[in-house]
């Protein structure tokens, strides 16, 4: 399909400007969609087509469209606090949006949705595969509502013929990263982060580089269609590994331990006193996080191998230290 109109939202952020470069160097033809006053320098010198649009805006997403014949839609709004309806906007009815006004065109040949692992129930994972249904009560407003949008992805498939790729990441994590990583950091520097448990659970993290070509094999392959995929690295890290990685880059001691049953007995208590007291920010414990900190989140990619020919080339001891270079401001070595 090289050569074809891939359009890419949420080309700025941590995915879409990776499968930008690597759309642009396969030799399509890209468009990054792009709010009005977003940044773009890091797409500078991509040879890539800017398009206009906003998903919180539905009126500016016909325009965008007209041309695509592949949509690969990374944008979403994330995060693990707010209420469910803000999340719904833009990961749901934003998205019937888009996937209406792109099939109205004639044009589209295929649409690759983003998706997360976090659609999967919150619980113990060991090899879980896409067999598993994702579950649409989700810990926070944002898996609920990429939950919801697999719904909406699957009806257009089975309803209205969309030639559509769900692919479901973990935990990404790259160049560009500007969330997760950052909290850690900010919380090793002041001394506030703790292992919560043993921190001995392996995390389901997805370098940023590995998803990215995982759309383009979603994108050239035929056998894809209609299809789920899990994405993630070939060797997953522990929770130790994650945050004592980020700890010696920066040169911090090891964070200690604090039982994961006391973080179970406080957590509803301080989220239901931050929502109480209308917090915008997320408390210092959330379900969400004790989630990410503790929970075994091993997912089977058997079927992106064996359908896809996926094969994770990055391992997580190098790309967490691009990420770190990235945001440090560092040259990597």
């Amino acid at each position: 399909m090289s050569g074809k109109t891939v359009l890419v939202t949420g080309a700025t952020g941590l995915v879409g400007q990776c499968v930008v470069k690597k759309a642009c160097e396969a030799g399509y033809h890209v468009q990054a969609m792009v709010r009005a006053n977003s940044d773009r320098s890091s797409l500078e010198g991509t040879g890539v087509e800017f398009v206009v649009g906003d998903l919180a805006d539905t009126k500016s997403l016909e325009a965008v469209v007209q041309q695509a014949e592949v949509v690969v839609h990374a944008a979403a709004h994330i995060g693990d606090w707010g209420p469910a309806e803000k999340y719904r906007a833009i990961n749901v009815m934003a998205l019937e949006y888009l996937l209406n006004a792109a099939m109205r065109t004639g044009k589209l040949e295929r649409w690759i949705q983003i998706s997360s692992l976090g659609v999967y129930p919150a619980q113990h994972h060991h090899g879980t595969d896409e067999s598993t249904p994702p579950s649409l009560t989700g810990l926070d407003g944002y898996t609920r509502t990429k939950a919801e949008a697999e719904v909406l992805i699957r009806q257009y498939i089975e309803e209205h013929g969309l030639r559509a790729v769900i692919l479901r990441p973990g935990f990404i994590y790259g160049p560009g990263e500007r969330h997760s990583i950052p909290r850690v950091i900010e919380k090793l520097n002041d001394g506030s982060m703790k292992f919560i448990g043993p921190g001995d659970k392996v995390l389901n993290n997805t370098y940023v580089g590995n998803l990215a070509d995982a759309v383009l094999l979603a994108i050239e392959s035929d056998s894809a269609i209609g299809e789920t995929f899990n994405i993630r690295d070939a060797r997953l890290v522990t929770r130790e590994e994650y945050i004592n990685t980020i700890a010696d880059y920066l040169g911090k001691p090891h964070p200690k331990h604090v039982p994961e049953w006391l973080a179970r007995l406080l957590v509803r208590p301080i989220e239901r006193i931050a929502k109480l007291r209308g917090a915008t920010e997320a408390p210092l414990l959330t379900g969400a996080r004790i989630k990410f900190m503790t929970l075994n989140l091993d997912y089977s990619i058997a079927k992106a191998k064996r359908v896809l020919g996926y094969r994770p080339q990055v391992d997580f001891r190098e790309g967490i230290h691009e990420a770190l270079d990235d945001l440090c401001g560092q040259s990597a070595t």
